[in-house]
């Protein structure tokens, strides 16, 4: 299934969980202009990153987000969701259902809400940060995917079609930022593949999408600020190159947009997907006409474990194999 342009998602109803900024509001841009009548979600501005960081002010906010998506002849509905409170997510669901007789073909599962814990907890291991970090990284970022999950299937399956993405990240396979957040990662890779196993024959497909590094507004100012290494734990350099030089906020929503058209992607449930190789299997770039960064680059692999003159004389076309990237993880004895 090749595409020489980006499919249309027409008809479709999308609902994209925390898109205010970021890659969330990435996707709901890309999603809107083909087509699809996207619901965003986000905190209200007093509850929002804005009002609780420094850099808050210069963000970009919900309402840009539906301004946005409209003047690229997109339609999208904003609607105030607290992800951590069980009641707005219930009624957000029963909002959808009753503006659309039932219909929804796409969630994405973007929210999360510990950014700025995230940036200023100074790389402290975990039993030296108070233990509700848990709660930050992992009431939006993995509860409120379970609950939007339930909630999206029960429209789904009714009319047995659907796909749920759970955006995800390289976390859930090694160590990344901090305890909470790869425990979350992994459970939210975890809880894709399991939902797939009971969503067999329902017409529903269920996936993990794995961006690389992304150059939102938050990593732009992690950069400034100096926290770099602190916070990403790993070669400064590297990681600063990477943020500088990684996927736009939309590549992410692009690759979504296909998934989304694709008859066949059923074959892909419960399945972890890098956006390198989404991009790879359709043939499309990212919006600013680059290639971005594949995360399974065996040279890239090389760099962040401190190789660089073997990285050197590795061409960068030979990559890691998917059985190679367990073993990352492999903790057997």
């Amino acid at each position: 299934f090749r595409m020489g342009k980006t499919p249309s998602l027409q008809g479709k109803i999308a609902l994209v969980t925390g898109a205010s900024r970021g890659i969330g509001r990435g996707i709901a841009l890309q999603m809107g202009q083909a087509g699809a009548t996207v619901y965003i979600t986000g905190r209200q501005p007093s509850h929002s990153l804005q009002s609780n960081c420094d850099y808050g002010d210069s963000l970009p906010t919900l309402e840009k987000t539906k301004q946005d998506i409209e003047d690229r002849g997109g339609k999208a509905v904003l609607v105030y969701c607290d992800h951590s409170d069980s009641e707005s997510i219930k009624a957000l669901f029963e909002r959808i259902d009753s503006e659309n007789n039932g219909q929804l073909d796409i969630l994405v599962n973007n929210a999360f809400s510990a950014v700025n814990d995230i940036n200023n907890s100074g790389g402290k291991p975990f039993y030296e940060l108070d233990p509700s970090i848990w709660d930050s990284v992992n009431n939006v970022g993995l509860r409120n995917h379970y609950y939007c999950a339930v909630y999206a299937c029960r429209l789904m399956t009714k009319r047995k079609s659907g796909l749920i993405v759970n955006i995800s990240s390289i976390g859930g396979l090694s160590y990344a930022f901090n305890v909470a957040y790869g425990c979350g990662k992994t459970a939210l890779d975890r809880m894709a593949s399991d939902m797939a196993e009971e969503l067999k024959d329902s017409g529903v497909t269920i996936l993990s999408l794995w961006p690389a590094a992304v150059k939102t507004e938050c990593t732009k100012e992690l950069i400034t600020s100096g926290k770099t290494f602190e916070v990403v734990k790993g070669p400064k350099d590297l990681i600063e190159e990477s943020l500088t030089t990684g996927e736009t906020t939309e590549f992410a929503g692009r690759c979504i947009v296909y998934l989304a058209a694709d008859p066949k992607v059923s074959k892909k449930a419960g399945k972890i997907l890098f956006t390198s190789d989404v991009a790879r299997h359709y043939g499309f770039k990212d919006i600013d006409g680059a290639t971005p960064q594949d995360m399974r680059s065996l040279s890239l692999a090389l760099r962040f474990f401190g190789w660089n003159k073997t990285a050197a004389v590795i061409p960068s076309c030979i990559r890691i194999p998917l059985t190679g990237m367990h073993f990352v993880s492999y903790k057997f004895e």
